[in-house]
């Protein structure tokens, strides 16, 4: 990913992206989803390097008056924190219960094991063992 600048629009283009026309939203795909430089967009498109940056731009421009507009990504984050924040509360809990109760080891562990997700979303909880992840 180039920069924040950068994720912060990939984001707005997965909620909003269907909303930009056809040759915005190949324009975005190509330079978000594919990390094509513009350079690399223009020859495949076979446009100039300033229509691609120009696209870019209005896409941007667009993309931030989706969201103004519309909160999905704002509403988004508020939900995924409130989620972490909720299940570090459970883990947390049933590692005390785990402390206390040591004869029920085994069915904690399956439920600890239960909450675990694949890193791709590791940023949204915490897992087990470890400090918060954001």
């Amino acid at each position: 990913m180039k920069d924040m600048k950068d994720l912060k629009y990939l984001q707005l283009f997965d909620a909003y992206g269907a909303l930009l026309n056809e040759h915005r939203r190949e324009v975005c795909e190509l330079y978000y989803l594919c990390d094509l430089s513009l350079t690399e967009i223009a020859e495949q498109k076979g446009i100039s390097k300033q229509s691609v940056s120009d696209a870019l731009a209005q896409s941007r421009r667009l993309l931030d008056e989706y969201e103004q507009k519309l909160h999905h990504n704002e509403i988004n984050q508020r939900e995924s924190l409130a989620l972490s924040e909720m299940l570090t509360r459970v883990l947390r809990a049933l590692e005390q219960f785990e402390r206390d109760h040591p004869e029920h080891a085994a069915e904690i562990e399956r439920i600890i094991s239960l909450m675990q997700i694949d890193s791709e979303h590791s940023a949204v909880i915490t897992t087990r063992g470890e400090g918060e992840k954001f």
